[in-house]
């Protein structure tokens, strides 16, 4: 189960399982923070007056709850239900899930080394979170620059292993960006002048472009990094407006999102 260390912020989003229900409130453990207690006093449980606790919450139900008020003497926190809205819940549980996922490649990383879980939160775990949030944001740092471990003051053999295991879960996903090209051409040739100019940006570009019906054309980039291949498409299609008007046409291009 993913953790971290000390005591969540004020106006945090926590997982909690209810542990126990009196007649006023709900008594509830941490999961990312096991050795923090919470309680979610009746009057947070719902936004409307609650006459029977019970039928708001279960025994052993995990739920979303926000945190409110922080006892840093008795490692306590007051929780709220009523505060969290479907939006808040929903990008909490995506959140947990992915550290999940996070926490096996670090429990990964650390059996290739001879390592227990607890050593590994205790001897790199704790900061990466501290440097970068989370361990999920922690890895996709690392697979997008394997430099970004040197921010952190763990030891060689920890830093391999974690790259290691990074790279080989981590795999970037290939992804189509499109645009439809509209060219006209007024010269006698024009259809070998449109021609030869799409070509020339497919091969100058590694575009594809498909005819969808004059003057409309489909543009694509294929590859591994959204925000370069943007650039070049549209790189590639404002070439395309400038040699449509040298070839005696025009052009127009819209990005398809």
């Amino acid at each position: 189960m993913p953790r971290r260390k000390g005591l969540p912020e004020w106006g945090e989003f926590v997982i909690c399982t209810v542990k126990r229900i009196t007649p006023y409130a709900a008594w509830c453990s941490l999961e990312e923070y096991p050795e923090v207690e919470g309680m979610i006093h009746v009057s947070e449980v719902a936004g409307k007056w609650v006459r029977d606790i019970r039928k708001f919450v279960k025994v052993n139900k995990q739920y979303v709850a926000k945190v409110i008020r922080i006892d840093y003497q008795k490692n306590f926190v007051n929780l709220s239900l009523k505060r969290v809205n479907e939006k808040d819940e929903k990008e909490k549980w995506n959140a947990f899930r992915k550290e999940e996922r996070a926490e096996k490649m670090l429990e990964q990383a650390a059996k290739e080394l001879g390592k227990s879980l607890d050593e590994a939160y205790e001897e790199v775990g704790f900061l990466l979170q501290d440097k970068f949030g989370d361990l999920f944001s922690a890895f996709e740092e690392i697979f997008r620059n394997e430099n970004a471990l040197e921010k952190v003051s763990i030891s060689g053999k920890w830093k391999k292993a974690l790259v290691e295991v990074v790279k080989k879960i981590f795999k970037e996903k290939e992804v189509k960006i499109k645009a439809e090209l509209q060219i006209k051409n007024f010269s006698g040739d024009g259809i070998n002048r449109i021609k030869k100019l799409l070509m020339n940006l497919e091969k100058d570009f590694g575009l594809r472009i498909r005819y969808l019906g004059a003057p409309r054309y489909l543009v694509e980039i294929k590859g591994k990094n959204p925000k370069q291949m943007e650039k070049t498409l549209v790189k590639a299609l404002d070439l395309a407006v400038k040699e449509a008007k040298k070839l005696n046409g025009e052009a127009s291009y819209q990005l398809v999102r």
